[in-house]
């Protein structure tokens, strides 16, 4: 398998741009957040342009995270003859970021398509090989839940299943609402294995009750956790619920390390030879409502590049310290709304 990792917005773009730049046949892109203000990468008219040349182009947006998407963007997409869905079930949301090109190349991780972003730390791996059906699996059964009735797209769906473990890297799925946890399960299973360290990356910390006792067992039995937050999100109120719980796991001896720059990658790395990148964050909404999407990892070429990634990351941040920097008056206030939520959880 053929892979790449782009560590920051700008060159995500740059990557999924290009990619559907030189797009021949087809493009099929799911995505959280897509709007129309991005500056230096346009990708609404690329989209058009591909598919009044007569390319294959499908869009599945989340119709809360694209709420922004202007009415005339929407119908200048569908005028130039994309296929454009939103998914709207009650709380349910997609946050999976998949861009497949010419059913060859596909890019997964955590990466949107919003000008705010432009500054952002990001997580995005490039992918070609055997990996690629799986992904057009996914797509398809997407497509599908959302009423796509195209035979073209609809087929991929009778791809095999995936093989997990027989790969040196594999598709994981997961989504509540149709009773697919592959994340929580896989997260049980392997910070349960952990045996010598434990490296996580997460912009939106709020860990359900058995990720925190997990995390804590991990910690008893002498695994080095190490998680990756950045010290300011794009939300003043989810920056005082990360630090509510970085408070608690810091004082169980979980090391949080904070990074000045707003980092939105999703990155897991188990004992230096395994990990995942995705697009779940490590709160309740991605682990009890969203669907996500992650490629697990376990060749030892990869993982040396993933743990590269994250210590050039650690440079640039500071310890948490529980014991010097204490709560502040809203923390007060919020703390015991938070906690009593997290118990009911």
């Amino acid at each position: 398998m053929h892979y790449k990792f782009f560590t920051n917005s700008q060159k995500s773009w740059q990557a999924m741009f290009e990619a559907i730049s030189t797009a021949q046949k087809s493009v099929f892109l799911e995505m959280y957040i897509f709007q129309d203000d991005m500056t230096d990468f346009d990708f609404l008219s690329l989209l058009k342009e591909k598919a009044k040349a007569g390319l294959l182009v499908k869009i599945i947006l989340d119709s809360f995270g694209s709420a922004d998407l202007s009415k005339r963007a929407i119908f200048e997409l569908r005028e130039s003859g994309v296929e454009l869905f939103f998914i709207s079930r009650f709380f349910h949301h997609t946050h999976r970021k998949i861009l497949i090109v010419d059913e060859n190349v596909a890019f997964v991780g955590g990466v949107n398509f919003h000008q705010s972003a432009v500054n952002w730390n990001d997580l995005v791996v490039k992918l070609r090989g055997k990996i690629i059906p799986y992904i057009l699996r996914s797509f398809a059964k997407a497509y599908a839940k959302c009423g796509g009735k195209d035979i073209l797209i609809l087929r991929y769906r009778k791809n095999k299943k995936n093989i997990g473990e027989k790969m040196n890297s594999w598709l994981v799925e997961h989504s509540p609402m149709w009773r697919k946890n592959g994340l929580k399960n896989l997260y049980k299973q392997k910070i349960s294995r952990a045996e010598e360290s434990l490296f996580l990356v997460t912009p939106y910390f709020m860990p359900r009750r058995w990720l925190i006792a997990a995390l804590h067992q991990a910690v008893l039995r002498g695994v080095r956790v190490e998680i990756l937050v950045p010290k300011f999100t794009d939300y003043y109120f989810i920056d005082r619920v990360n630090y509510f719980f970085m408070y608690k796991l810091s004082k169980l001896g979980v090391n949080i390390y904070l990074e000045e720059k707003m980092n939105h990658a999703k990155l897991m790395i188990i004992d230096s030879r395994e990990g995942m990148v995705g697009s779940q964050n490590l709160d309740y909404i991605s682990f009890n409502l969203n669907s996500e999407v992650g490629i697990f990892f376990n060749d030892i070429k990869t993982m040396k590049k993933l743990l590269g990634i994250f210590l050039d990351w650690k440079k640039n941040t500071i310890l948490f310290d529980f014991k010097t920097q204490k709560p502040n008056f809203l923390d007060y206030i919020l703390s015991p709304i938070i906690s009593i939520f997290n118990r009911i959880l």
